[in-house]
């Protein structure tokens, strides 16, 4: 998903490509798509370009001349518009040919000189979407990138907020606080200060000041910058990055804009600087997990005490039963014994042991397979009555792995 960085590389873009261009004609909307038309006809008009967080605005200003007649009357538009677009999955824009518009272009600008451009808004996913005469979307915070000063009073003066209850690696996500913020970055961060994702939010940030006092205030890069430069922007480093978690949420999207490009897009061709700049994200050798939120968290070592309890419950049934194959004998092969490989179906284990059957009567019964008995334990026996194991438990109903014949979790009593 395009984050901070790709959303202001995209609006550099734009700039570029439209700076001294002048647009004509209806603004069209594929047939597919189902956001709304954009209501803006002009003879003559240019493009510019500008973005806050997860957001890009596109202006649409008329240009007026002596050579052009405005006619209000004919619904010509005189007065600048505003298009808030918002990328979703996959949105980027794209100045093509008219022959070689992009199969997803879902909302198109013609320039006036010959042969023909387009700037278009490309979706392939369609989860993006823009809103004519739009403003910022009022629930997003400052931006991290362009407005850091706000950002970080933002974050300072709301640690109070029950949202700071939360691991600090959802917090990360809520553009409320961290405008621009995606999922990539938050792991990147956390990576470079050693914390672990699933701890309090309120711990990470309390002593921070409103105020960076190391960092004046450097101004986000308005123009596409060359291979030479953004290497060394990746080379240098950020003096005194240790353990303020808010400064690099500024730096570190900035060293994406630094690359140039797209930012991160696995599509495209030279994805490969990108993926060379990553340290924690799909990057081999470190772990993944699922947040509250169900998105995929990428980090090194522990991850915390907050970490979800379906993680934690999985983890520990997986300590368990490893625990049982350790202690359990293989049994030999032989013409009795047969395994089944079908994993997913579930097998019904029948402990047959009748309550007038004593202890020692049911070692006859298998007493090949079986462990010594001590007084308290039970003898279970799997389905074929092939491996027997000794159980010490207080619970009258629980869950059983026969770790030998690949037995499916399954209910059982004990009598």
């Amino acid at each position: 998903m395009p984050e901070g960085p790709e959303l202001h590389l995209a609006s550099l873009y734009v700039n570029k490509m439209c700076n001294g261009v002048v647009f004509t004609g209806l603004v069209k909307k594929s047939e597919v798509s189902k956001s709304p038309d954009v209501p803006f006809t002009c003879e003559a008009y240019r493009i510019t370009a500008i973005s806050r967080g997860k957001e890009v605005k596109l202006t649409l200003t008329p240009v007026k001349s002596d050579d052009v007649t405005w006619d209000s009357k004919a619904g010509l538009a005189d007065q600048p518009m505003d298009i808030v677009f918002r990328f979703g999955m996959s949105g980027y824009f794209r100045v093509t040919s008219e022959e070689e518009l992009p199969k997803h272009s879902h909302l198109r600008f013609y320039t006036k000189e010959t042969p023909c451009r387009v700037l278009s808004f490309v979706d392939t996913r369609r989860f993006g979407s823009w809103e004519p005469s739009g403003t910022w979307q009022p629930g997003r915070g400052p931006c991290i990138m362009t407005e850091y000063k706000s950002f970080r009073e933002n974050v300072t003066s709301h640690l109070s907020d029950r949202a700071f209850d939360r691991p600090i690696c959802e917090v990360l996500l809520n553009q409320k606080y961290f405008s621009g913020i995606g999922n990539y970055l938050r792991a990147e961060i956390l990576f470079r200060l050693s914390i672990p994702p699933f701890v309090p939010a309120r711990t990470v940030l309390e002593g921070l000041e409103s105020e960076d006092f190391w960092e004046n205030e450097k101004p986000v890069k308005n123009e596409l910058t060359d291979a030479k430069a953004s290497k060394r922007a990746k080379q240098k480093k950020l003096k005194g990055e240790t353990g303020d978690l808010l400064r690099l949420c500024h730096t570190v999207p900035l060293e994406v804009v630094s690359l140039g490009g797209k930012g991160y897009d696995p599509v495209k061709e030279d994805y490969s600087g990108f993926k060379a700049w990553l340290q924690c994200y799909y990057v081999d050798g470190m772990k993944s997990i699922r947040d509250h939120n169900g998105r995929t968290m990428w980090f090194k070592g522990d991850p915390g005490p907050m970490v979800p309890k379906s993680i934690q419950s999985a983890s520990t049934k997986k300590k368990k039963v490893v625990k049982q194959q350790t202690g359990t004998k293989t049994p030999k092969k032989g013409k009795d014994v047969h395994v089944k490989k079908k994993a997913s179906k579930r097998i019904k284990i029948d402990v047959n042991t009748p309550q007038h059957e004593n202890k020692s009567s049911a070692r006859r019964r298998k007493g090949s397979s079986a462990q010594p008995v001590d007084a308290g334990d039970i003898l279970v026996f799997c389905q074929s009555e092939t491996n027997a194991f000794v159980w010490s438990r207080n619970e009258r109903i629980f869950n059983f792995n026969c770790p030998l014949c690949s037995s499916s979790e399954t209910e059982w009593k004990i009598n």
